[in-house]
């Protein structure tokens, strides 16, 4: 047997998830059966999602049971192998969790080369959060030549991959993010065409001279005031994939203010709107264009990254609150082991 230490659903958080929504615990692990490895994280992706997972609500994926582990991404060492296809000492993505060690299945593994490129970028920009930017501009944003596209959240995995993406189709990229040190990593780092602060007094009138030409893609990961200051900017046949609406997640209750249904849906109608929710796994077909697309743009400097990383697993439940509020600065990784 070997120990593993567990970071489990105490209990649904009732709006903002709070530490004691979270409990800490060791047990026992199983050696791995025939098909199976036993493997030592040593790295855990901290995503918007897992907030709809602490909750009870019907959404797209079963909720996490109260008393289970936490779900998430993660890197690991293949400890024990009883499957051909992977020996002791791999490094693999799995699916497996808040804790520090896990038995898996081969099948659902995928092993990593870290002679190529640092092994947290499959949890990154190489990895789900890159993904999504990739299949869902490309497939519902159809970014072209000369358009302008805006992203929010864009300093997080997939928003400064979906701004540096649209560059790379020859399109204008804006960039929201909250606070100077995100819109300058936005336009030094990210080399996106403007960045404007939503936490700015004037948001919605820089945003409105960010895009002269209005916006013709909108890339959605906020919702809310973000939402608000864009839609009047929204072009003829203005393309928004809907990724997230983080600024909704901690909401309880019916949401404060007029109804501004009515006026969204007048917009969807008179200019001809696509706003189209999706989640990543419907294009899982992409997947080895965009191992093959994307590794080579990372690889040759065209797509850049930035991670936040966090020495620990016991930190996991700050930051991930932290992560709700935007306190992070790209994307943001336990450190396990």
């Amino acid at each position: 047997m070997t120990e593993s230490t567990q970071i489990l659903l105490a209990s649904r958080p009732e709006g903002r998830p709070t530490p004691q929504n979270f409990r800490t615990e060791t047990a026992s692990v199983p050696a791995p059966k025939e098909g199976e490895v036993l493997l030592k994280i040593r790295y855990l992706s901290l995503d918007p999602y897992m907030r709809g997972r602490m909750s009870a609500a019907k959404s797209y994926a079963a909720p996490v049971e109260v008393g289970a582990v936490m779900e998430g991404g993660t890197v690991a060492e293949v400890v024990e192998s009883r499957d051909p296809n992977f020996a002791a000492g791999d490094m693999v993505l799995s699916y497996s969790g808040w804790q520090t060690h896990a038995v898996a299945k081969a099948a659902h593994l995928r092993k990593l080369d870290p002679e190529k490129v640092p092994v947290t970028t499959a949890l990154g920009v190489l990895g789900m959060p890159g993904f999504t930017a990739y299949s869902a501009l490309l497939t519902l944003g159809k970014p072209k030549e000369g358009e302008t596209v805006v992203v929010a959240a864009a300093t997080g995995p997939v928003g400064s991959a979906v701004g540096q993406i649209a560059k790379i189709k020859g399109a204008r990229a804006v960039g929201i993010a909250g606070g100077p040190e995100k819109c300058r990593a936005l336009i030094e780092e990210f080399g996106f065409d403007a960045a404007i602060d939503h936490r700015s007094e004037t948001f919605a009138e820089d945003l409105k001279a960010a895009c002269p030409d209005g916006i013709d893609v909108y890339f959605e990961n906020v919702g809310g005031p973000v939402f608000e200051a864009v839609r009047p900017l929204l072009n003829f046949y203005a393309r928004v994939p809907v990724c997230g609406l983080v600024s909704q997640y901690n909401a309880t209750g019916p949401f404060e203010g007029p109804d501004k249904l009515p006026g969204l849906m007048r917009d969807v109608l008179t200019k001809s709107l696509t706003i189209r929710g999706f989640i990543q796994t419907e294009f899982k077909d992409q997947m080895p264009n965009f191992i093959k697309e994307m590794g080579s743009w990372v690889a040759d400097g065209r797509i850049r990254y930035k991670e936040d990383i966090v020495e620990g697993l016991d930190k996991a439940p700050d930051a991930f609150i932290g992560l709700l509020e935007g306190k992070n600065f790209g994307k943001l990784i336990v450190k396990v082991a």
